[in-house]
């Protein structure tokens, strides 16, 4: 599905909301507002516009300030270009956003490293304020050879730093390769190189802009009225109706017509390739939840299929009862859809323990843990090898947005990654304190408990971020650099444990006998095993409601009870705070001072 939109604000004379209307009638399902120049509303301005636009079911973007660049080394001006981009993100939030637009920057004599190293210091500084926006950083590819940020730039940007994603200038593509976007098979190239190089929540959908253009040896010299340069918007559409990328595009054109132009060969070149569909298409949910994104779904043979993705994933059953009388199997694997952009980081990479209940959440249920015969050749495998079997088991991951679907129509309700990547298998990414409150035991007591860790472990200099389990109790994680074995972190979590049991016998407990614990809160540093999962950061869980294992700030813990939050309401949730998650993918920490002062032998 491509949605198409210009860059453009509103004029003067018209509500916002009559614009966006005759908007839509010209068939644009999104726009950009270009503050290229600096910032001409204010967070409540671009709140009711977000709202007008969120109303009619419009895709918001924002271009920042060009002068908000990564590749300044002037500390005072890098001072005024950081602030920018965090205020852009800012009115990004306000609007609903998706992606602010930002130029990487100029190369102006420098290397490679040294221009990386000032992006990196840069997004460094001000990724503690804006990660929890919900909004992504867009860089926009270069396109002249005095700027910086090709494709290739900024894959390794997007692997370093989960909030930003690649934005294509498909104009600037073609000036750099000499005009080499002439057939759908370049584009096509383009296409497939980006699901190569970028993981699949970074590239769904792919924020694109679109105009012509004249170039030279240099790249890019100007736009020109499209039909007089060689650029073509059918051959973009015939590679993403091929391919089935989803995709914004943006037209930059100055010019009424040259809209007009681009989207109606948009358009057919979509058409060209799309397939007839089999079935009356339906939405996969029922109407009782808001999801964004709604998947389609068509009549396919004795079940359906999905409409509109990159690969064909085949539904069954979406009307069954899942969660009682509440919620059907097709919310389920709806909410999974819709959370995505926002979990998939965090199963990328690693194997999957499928929690799979197939008659539902009051039905029986089983673990599955090596990847069926019968699972789709393109879904990506982890062989991690077993002690007990002497040989690989194959694991199936959910790296993007179709495997997601495949694993949640399973009837796998709950996600459980391995705390590991599987290239790294041996190594955490991080430690867990699991809270378990034990029968008789209190919310209050999990609270508290958790409230304990976080004293000892900011005495300890570690960052940790709670979640609801969704089910009884609190998860703490704890991020690290993926360098040490699970015995290790596992042996670190059980000492600060015994801390607690020490500080408070009477509310924590270590006891492994399960009719000694009494009702205390029950700390499980034996999750911290290779192999052992615990249900994912957005997991659903199988419980009444449908509740969700979600981030939470350390000052809510006395507000939030850990069936809260639910697939129908945590929605607005993720527009206010966005993905509280995001730093524990960032690691960076290590254990050896913490053991140091834990007294813990090497």
């Amino acid at each position: 599905m491509i949605r198409f939109g210009i860059s453009r604000l509103p004029p003067e004379d018209m509500t916002d909301a009559d614009w966006l209307d005759s908007l839509l009638a010209r068939g644009h399902t999104a726009i950009e507002l270009p503050f290229v120049s600096g910032f001409p509303w204010k967070e409540k301005r671009c709140a009711r516009f977000g709202e007008a636009a969120a109303q009619r079911g419009m895709a918001v973007s924002v271009h920042a300030p060009y002068f908000a660049v990564l590749t300044v080394e002037d500390e005072d001006k890098r001072v005024k270009t950081l602030a920018a981009l965090e205020h852009t993100l800012k009115l990004g939030r306000a609007l609903g956003a998706h992606t602010i637009v930002a130029h990487t920057g100029h190369i102006k004599g420098r290397d490679p490293e040294e221009l990386h190293e000032l992006v990196d210091e840069g997004l460094s500084r001000i990724e503690p304020k804006v990660r929890h926006l919900g909004v992504a950083l867009g860089l926009e590819t270069a396109g002249t050879d005095r700027s910086f940020g090709s494709l290739g730039d900024i894959a390794l940007i997007t692997r370093r730093f989960s909030f930003v994603r690649p934005v294509i200038d498909w104009a600037h593509v073609h000036a750099k390769s000499g005009g080499g976007l002439t057939t759908r098979e370049a584009f096509a190239a383009v296409i497939s190189f980006l699901r190569r190089e970028f993981p699949g929540w970074a590239i769904d959908p792919l924020h694109t802009q679109f105009t012509d253009n004249e170039f030279g040896v240099h790249g890019e010299i100007r736009h020109v009225p499209y039909g007089e340069g060689s650029l073509r918007s059918d051959l973009l559409g015939e590679a993403a109706g091929e391919t089935g990328l989803r995709m914004v595009v943006i037209s930059e054109a100055r010019e009424e017509m040259s809209h007009d132009l681009i989207l109606e060969d948009l358009r057919k070149g979509e058409a060209a390739v799309t397939p007839v569909a089999t079935g009356e298409g339906q939405p996969l949910a029922q109407a009782s939840i808001e999801f964004p994104d709604p998947v389609s779904i068509e009549a396919d043979r004795d079940g359906f299929r999905t409409s509109g993705l990159a690969r064909i994933v085949r539904i069954s059953n979406p009307q069954k009862p899942f969660f009682g009388k509440e919620y059907v199997k097709g919310d389920l694997v709806q909410y999974y859809a819709s959370i995505a952009p926002v979990l998939l980081p965090h199963l990328e990479g690693r194997a999957l323990a499928m929690a799979r209940y197939p008659d539902g959440a009051e039905g029986g249920f089983f673990y599955e843990k090596q990847c069926p015969s019968h699972a789709p050749e393109w879904l990506v495998r982890a062989p991690i090898h077993s002690r007990h079997r002497g040989e690989p088991i194959e694991f199936c991951t959910a790296p993007d947005l179709e495997s997601l679907i495949w694993v949640a129509n399973m009837g796998c309700i709950e996600m459980h990654p391995w705390l590991s990547r599987a290239e790294r298998a041996a190594h955490p990414d991080f430690a867990v304190f699991d809270l378990d409150p034990q029968e008789g035991a209190t919310w209050e007591q999990v609270t508290y408990t958790a409230g304990l860790v976080k004293v000892i472990l900011d005495k300890l200099k570690l960052a940790a971020y709670p979640k609801t389990s969704g089910a009884t109790g609190v998860h703490i994680y704890v991020p690290l650099e993926p360098i040490y074995e699970y015995s290790r972190v596992r042996r670190f979590v059980e000492e600060v444990g015994k801390l607690l049991v020490a500080a408070d016998p009477e509310t924590v407990t270590m006891t492994w006998d399960i009719a000694r614990r009494g009702p205390r809160v029950f700390i499980d540093h034996n999750q911290n095993v290779g192999g052992k999962t615990i249900a994912s950061v957005y997991s659903v869980r199988p419980r009444h409601g449908a509740p969700v294992s979600t981030p939470i700030l350390w000052d809510e813990l006395d507000t939030v009870r850990p069936g809260d939050f639910t697939i129908a309401n945590i929605w607005p949730r993720l527009r206010r705070y966005g993905d509280l998650f995001a730093p524990v993918l960032r690691g960076g920490q290590r254990l050896e001072s913490a053991e140091e002062l834990l007294a813990i032998g090497g």
